[in-house]
């Protein structure tokens, strides 16, 4: 079918070559969409609660849910790496259970396989400084997203899950019961989280020093208040009920006051976006119309510099837009 479409319309062979190549990773890029929204699918499907309690149904001891669910983060073996350094954390936060070094494998599979094709499109230099951003540049990008999104809803369900432990030490349930509560009624991930620090206590580990992983695992202010208020209860007394529900009030005001302030500022972070692919729109479009109008000037021994100097603007541009319009609270 390419073949005939390529002799109705003239074109040469290497016209050829790249339409196949492209319809070639097109179509394995939607079989591995295809397997990942499958897969998804089925583990939401089959889930209880929590990861926690499905491995619990399926017959899993204490040790080996903490050793999986739970797994010792080392940070040495990516230690100076750009984009790496805090890749164990990263997957940690994200909820993957996928081992840093098998991540950075399957990362240097893809990098060779895109630069095997693009050594077909190419000079080996381009070629050399392309593959590694497609190899690793999706992966760690769908990481990053996975654990934003997976700290943004533990945030949003930690006003429920302290108000859940509020009422269980209020009618006189110990502290380690009140958690364990919370990891058997709310899901993922608040639930596979208070479900480690369960198991944690119950095969032996301290309960403010279980409470202090959970909170240097997660890495989040709310977080931490968590563990200094607990901590500082179970060091000198009393009553940690009321401190859980005013905790849950604080909480929850923050969330409501971040949620509020990204309204105010969308306008602003729209047109921060809007300016920044301003010129990246321009410049395709004027490359696309009049090829010439940059292809002309590329030969000249200043063109390199000024346009070096343009890109770095625009660079400067998008990053001090952002900083204006994005608010931590």
């Amino acid at each position: 079918m390419i073949e005939t479409l390529l002799n109705l319309t003239g074109a040469d062979s290497s016209l050829g070559g790249y339409v196949v190549y492209a319809g070639t990773f097109l179509g394995i890029l939607l079989f591995v969409t295809g397997l990942m929204q499958l897969f998804a699918r089925g583990e939401k499907h089959t889930e209880a609660q929590s990861r926690r309690l499905r491995m619990i149904a399926q017959g899993k001891s204490t040790p080996e849910l903490l050793a999986i669910l739970k797994p010792e983060v080392k940070d040495r073996a990516f230690f100076g790496l750009p984009f790496l350094a805090t890749l164990p954390k990263d997957l940690s936060k994200a909820g993957m259970l996928i081992r840093p070094q098998r991540f950075v494998a399957l990362c240097g599979a893809a990098t060779l396989t895109a630069l095997l094709v693009a050594l077909n499109f190419m000079p080996p230099l381009p070629a050399f400084c392309l593959a590694p951003l497609v190899g690793f540049g999706p992966p760690l990008a769908f990481v990053q997203r996975q654990k934003t999104a997976r700290m943004t809803r533990l945030v949003s369900q930690l006003p429920d899950a302290l108000d859940l432990m509020s009422r269980g030490l209020t009618v006189g349930h110990p502290l380690n019961t009140s958690i364990g509560s919370v990891a058997a009624e709310m899901a993922d991930p608040i639930g596979t989280e208070f479900g480690i620090i369960y198991d944690q206590v119950s095969f032996g580990d301290e309960l403010t020093d279980a409470v202090q992983e959970f909170a240097d695992r997660i890495d989040l202010e709310d977080v931490h208040y968590l563990a200094a208020s607990i901590g500082i209860q179970h060091g000198t007394g009393g009553d940690l009920a009321r401190v859980t529900r005013m905790l849950s009030d604080t909480v929850r005001n923050r969330i409501a006051m971040r949620r509020r302030i990204k309204s105010i500022s969308s306008e602003g972070r729209m047109t921060g976006q809007f300016l920044s692919a301003l010129p990246v729109g321009i410049f395709l479009f004027s490359t696309a119309t009049e090829p010439n109008y940059y292809g002309g000037i590329m030969d000249d021994p200043l063109f390199p510099y000024f346009a070096g100097t343009v890109v770095a603007c625009v660079i400067l541009n998008y990053l001090l837009l952002r900083h204006l319009v994005n608010f931590r609270i």
